[in-house]
């Protein structure tokens, strides 16, 4: 298994968490990393992803309530809401990482830690939310130069 997995893993446990408290995301990674030591770059994303789940967490709750039908964010299970919060962070404010690449290994994750209708939930809901990123990016670029219209 990959350090980026890894790190996604870990992500889910502490987003997982997260979900359940009100502490801040500072004292809920040090209490995981003293009792989940890892390696530098697998804790290195993983916290990226954490915080900044975290920190944009109104905007992504906002655009996967924006792609559920006949659902709520609250009504969903609490370990595929930690996935798709980790997801949609990762396709909305980390384009590094190809969608195809963070789409596949949301839905390995769901599979593992989630319902037997977990995988293809995930997978639909991050389709939908790649395609409105894609949209929302093509509107601010200028046809053939990829240079932003503002």
């Amino acid at each position: 298994m990959g350090g980026r997995r890894k790190a996604r893993e870990k992500a889910l446990q502490i987003l997982f968490q997260l979900d359940f408290c009100t502490a801040d995301v500072g004292p809920v990674l040090n209490e995981f990393w003293s009792t989940h030591p890892t390696g530098p770059a697998v804790r290195e994303f993983t916290e990226k992803l954490v915080r900044g789940t975290f920190e944009h967490r109104e905007g992504i709750d906002d655009m996967i309530g924006s792609t559920l039908e006949n659902w709520t964010l609250d009504r969903l299970a609490a370990v595929d809401r930690a996935i798709l919060r980790f997801a949609a962070f990762e396709l909305m404010f980390l384009p590094e990482i190809p969608p195809k690449v963070t789409i596949n290994e949301a839905v390995e994750i769901a599979k593992s830690y989630g319902t037997e209708e977990s995988g293809r939930f995930i997978n639909g809901v991050l389709d939908k939310i790649r395609g409105k990123i894609g949209k929302s990016i093509e509107l601010t670029e200028l046809p053939g130069t990829g240079s932003s219209t503002g």
